[in-house]
C-alpha cells in the first residue's frame, strides 16, 4: 500500500500562523498575569498601599513591554 505523503511538500502556513499566535498570546498574557499579581500582592499583602502598588505595576509593565516587544531580525 503506497503512501500519499511526501516529505517537504505539505503547506505549513496555517500551522506556522497558529504557532505564532499562540506564542504571542502566551507572551503578552504572561505579562498581564504577572502585572495583576504584583498589583494585588503589593496592595493587599503589604503596607505599601494602592498608589505605590500601581506605580510598581506600571513600571513593571513598561519594562516588560520593552523587553517582550518584537525585535527586527539580525542581518547575517
Amino acid at each position: 500500500m503506497a503512501s500519499e505523503y511526501h516529505r517537504g511538500e505539505m503547506d505549513i502556513s496555517e500551522q506556522t500562523a497558529t504557532y505564532n499566535i499562540f506564542m504571542l498570546l502566551t507572551k503578552w498574557g504572561s505579562l498581564a498575569i504577572a502585572a495583576l499579581l504584583v498589583l494585588l500582592v503589593l496592595w493587599f499583602c503589604t503596607p505599601a498601599g494602592f498608589l505605590t502598588s500601581l506605580g510598581v505595576t506600571l513600571a513593571m509593565t513598561v519594562i516588560g513591554v520593552f523587553v517582550l516587544r518584537d525585535k527586527p531580525d539580525a542581518a547575517h
